[in-house]
């Protein structure tokens, strides 16, 4: 309740009351009224400053658990690229030169990435820029998967033929020569045992009774069965494909036909005394993109580094060839 005010007349010796009048009820209204919303206005600024809501708390809290996931999912993004980094390393000079493929370059690791910018849309987002480059990171991630994924399914493809390549490659002996003493004489120049000259000799002699199994030394194809008393005598030539083929001479009787399939290990023909020969024997050569190459460097999946020496050895001893 307001206090009534008294004002004393000299005049009179009497107090008498006193009214406001309405514009001074209004002033003193007003007074109070915008006195109390200043005050109520620095009473909030003063607690919201320095004391939270439960909701601002809660809000808050929850602000640092995401800063702290970002900053948790920036390091596992770090680690995810330094893991494709070293996949991408492995993949150009490790597994592409394995399989002699070119590797791929950065530029196209990197093809589909960039250009007009996709992340301006998180810069209206309260914490925008680290959200963006989040982003960005993960879809430069996602693209090198991408070429790193197709890379992968070119070298299954390199891996499947060279798988067959290896298994096609002419890598044994054509005999039975387990103690290397039916080697006879090797690649190079030696004396024609009929015509008494100095002649170059493609290929290796191994001496063997007549009708000792030969075997191809190579996955391939029966190109070549051929009878003859002259020069080679009965022969077999093997294509294996890749480039390679093989040669198999002065054979006693055939165990294959043309154009037959046929494994490594597999029984060809048998050793005999056919066309230029001085005794039983197989010539054996091996044919590398037309040209002959020395078959004693494709016995890796017979010899020891040491029965591979002493092959060479007895290989060189001799002068002169059985044919």
């Amino acid at each position: 309740m307001s206090k009534v005010k008294y004002r004393f007349n000299p005049e009179s010796l009497n107090y008498y009351k006193v009214e406001a009048s309405i514009g001074q009820k209004l002033k003193r209204f007003l007074t109070y009224f915008f006195a109390s919303v200043f005050a109520a206005i620095i009473y909030y600024l003063v607690f919201a400053s320095f004391i939270d809501l439960p909701k601002e708390k809660g809000l808050k809290r929850q602000l640092g658990e995401l800063k702290a996931n970002y900053e948790n999912f920036s390091q596992q993004l770090s680690r995810v690229e330094s893991v494709i980094a070293d996949m991408q390393e492995r993949d150009n000079n490790i597994y592409r030169t394995i399989f002699e493929a070119e590797p791929i370059e950065k530029t196209v690791r990197d093809a589909g990435f960039g250009g007009t910018n996709r992340y301006t849309d998180y810069n209206k987002m309260a914490d925008g820029e680290l959200v963006g480059n989040i982003a960005k990171r993960l879809d430069h991630i996602m693209s090198k998967v991408v070429v790193q994924s197709k890379s992968y399914d070119e070298l299954i493809n390199y891996a499947k033929n060279y798988s067959t390549e290896i298994a096609s490659i002419p890598a044994i002996q054509p005999i039975s020569n387990k103690d290397l003493t039916r080697t006879a004489s090797g690649w190079g120049y030696r004396i024609h045992p009929i015509y008494k000259i100095r002649k170059f000799h493609y290929g290796i002699d191994f001496t063997a009774p007549t009708d000792t199994e030969i075997y191809a030394t190579g996955d391939g194809t029966v190109e070549v069965v051929e009878s003859s008393l002259r020069g080679y005598g009965n022969k077999v030539i093997l294509d294996h494909g890749f480039g390679y083929k093989t040669l198999y001479a002065h054979m006693n009787r055939f165990n294959v036909k043309q154009g037959q399939k046929v494994k490594r290990g597999d029984v060809i023909g048998f050793v005999g005394n056919t066309g230029l020969s001085t005794a039983p024997h197989l010539h054996y050569e091996v044919i590398h993109n037309n040209q002959n190459v020395n078959p004693i460097n494709y016995f890796f999946n017979d010899l020891t580094a040491e029965e591979y020496d002493r092959m060479i050895e007895i290989s060189m001893k001799s002068g002169q060839t059985f044919d």
